[in-house]
Parts: structure tokens; C-alpha cells; sequence
């Protein structure tokens, strides 16, 4: 998902898809720590994806776009 995606999407459906994100972000690590977890990339992945989501929020927050 691209920034100009996550753009487009309301502020409900982004606070929507932060609470998931961090979910997978935790059961990401929780598969880590039981050696579960084929691809190791998936944790920056989601890390990137929340940030990008609280950026855009920020962004409606303050007026900026």
C-alpha cells in the first residue's frame, strides 16, 4: 500500500488499519520468538507501513495535505 493510497482512505478506515497493522506487527514478533517466521522482512515491512499511516494522520491533524 503507497502513500497515495492510504491518502484516499478516511480517517476512520486509517485508524481501522493502524489497529491491524500493529496486531500483525505483534504477531509478527510473536512467531519470531517461537521460530516460527519464514520471511524476516515482513517485521520492517509493517514497521514502514504504520509509520507511513501515522504520517498521513498527522498530516489530516494538521491541515498540511
Amino acid at each position: 500500500m503507497g502513500v497515495d493510497e492510504i491518502r484516499a482512505l478516511g480517517s476512520e478506515e486509517l485508524v481501522k488499519r493502524l489497529e491491524e497493522a500493529h496486531q500483525e506487527l505483534f504477531n509478527l514478533r510473536f512467531r519470531l520468538a517461537t521460530r516460527q517466521l519464514v520471511n524476516h522482512r515482513e517485521i520492517p515491512r509493517t514497521k514502514r507501513k504504520i509509520a507511513r499511516i501515522e504520517t498521513v494522520l498527522r498530516e489530516m491533524e494538521l491541515g498540511i495535505r
